[in-house]
């Protein structure tokens, strides 16, 4: 359960870094799409074997909800993580913690 929570914190975080890095102002704008996409790909690729992988809470309520038991019962990972890795990813490339 720790492993989950920390992959789906820190692959979230690295997301939203790259969404901001990819879409701010000195980014080229015609390159956002596949940045984002091809590292969206990269997390799934690499969390399905982790956790099935979320790294969106809205995305993970309609099949817990279908499904029940002990995926209702881990729905509150699914929603707690992604939003924290949401803000320290937001914190992060805010803070220029990393140099995006």
């Amino acid at each position: 359960l720790v492993s989950a929570l920390l992959f789906e914190i820190v692959f979230t975080a690295i997301f939203v870094i790259v969404i901001l890095g990819s879409t701010g102002e000195r980014a080229a704008p015609h390159l956002a799409g596949l940045a984002i996409g091809l590292t969206l790909v990269a997390i799934h690729l690499v969390g399905i074997q982790v956790t099935g992988v979320s790294v969106n809470p809205a995305r993970s309520f309609g099949p817990a909800i279908l499904a029940g038991g002990n995926a209702l019962a881990q729905l509150w990972l699914f929603i707690v993580a992604p939003l924290l890795g949401g803000a320290l990813g937001g914190l992060v490339y805010r803070f220029k913690i990393l140099k995006v």
